[in-house]
């Protein structure tokens, strides 16, 4: 699956406060992300598969394209350089998976800011598929944490910021919603991370965030959720076709139109684990 700089028109980004990525704007990193030069800094090496935390750097002269303005030779742009931490995760340091097809868990992530963009903006950070140093990758915007917040006692919390992490995962069938995958951030916002497990066609949902299991869904809920619906069939969907295979468009599509028919958040299954291992 060969994707280069795929990602949704920077000029349509998400919800993204300044105060979690550096003082950028939703369109700034998005520009940034798909035409930034990339220098690896470090890895992750905690994480299951190659993370690699890069500085992406876009000299003003290329990336004034984003209002079409331009920059002015002899202004205060002259020479200025937009610049961000950010993570990429190179196709070809995918681990493989018994359950999920190989080379296919960058794609995954891509997919899923997407759907979360036509959810509920701002769940996920900015991604994008792209060149890097090691291949194709999927490159996200780095989100500064709040250390102050405790993981255990936030993923337990009956929160609005959670709940709709919550329905987000049962949609994209998130197996891998653990408390690190959390990220609580300065704004007060909660951002989600690592969709790489996501839209298999069988059931895989496994999450700590069961606090609304059951619960009928709110009128705003079901709103968005036929919102999405509506836009599977058209652009949305049409973007997912490079992503994702047509079996796993119609699992989506089919777990969509399940959560609307049933208006429920969906129970734990006793089929599966219901909890990732380990959980943060």
């Amino acid at each position: 699956m060969s994707i280069s700089a795929a990602g949704p028109d920077p000029g349509e980004g998400p919800a993204l406060d300044p105060l979690d990525s550096g003082g950028l704007d939703a369109s700034q990193a998005l520009e940034l992300l798909r035409s930034g030069e990339l220098e690896i800094t470090g890895r992750l090496v905690d994480a299951s598969n190659a993370t690699l935390l890069c500085e992406i750097r876009l000299d003003c002269a290329v990336a004034d394209g984003a209002d079409g303005a331009g920059a002015d030779p002899g202004g205060d742009d002259a020479g200025r350089v937009t610049s961000a931490r950010c993570v990429y995760k190179p196709v070809r340091g995918e681990r493989a998976l018994w359950d999920f097809p190989d080379g296919t868990l960058a794609a995954r992530e891509l997919a899923a800011y997407e759907v979360s963009e036509a959810m509920d903006p701002g769940i996920v950070p900015p991604t994008v598929m792209r060149p890097g140093p090691f291949g194709e990758g999927m490159v996200q915007l780095w989100i500064d944490v709040d250390t102050t917040v405790d993981l255990v006692e936030l993923t337990r919390a009956d929160d609005p910021r959670l709940r709709r992490i919550a329905l987000f995962d049962a949609v994209i069938n998130n197996s891998d919603r653990k408390g690190g995958h959390l990220l609580p951030a300065p704004s007060g916002r909660v951002y989600g991370i690592d969709h790489g497990v996501t839209f298999h066609t069988d059931d895989k949902l496994r999450t700590l965030l069961w606090t609304w299991r059951g619960e009928r869904l709110t009128a705003r809920e079901c709103t968005v959720l036929r919102g999405l619906s509506e836009s599977l069939g058209g652009d949305l969907g049409e973007r997912l076709t490079s992503l994702l295979t047509t079996a796993e468009l119609a699992a989506l599509q089919a777990r969509v139109e399940r959560l609307l028919a049933r208006r429920r958040f969906p129970m734990p299954s006793a089929d599966w684990p219901a909890i990732p291992w380990p959980p943060f």
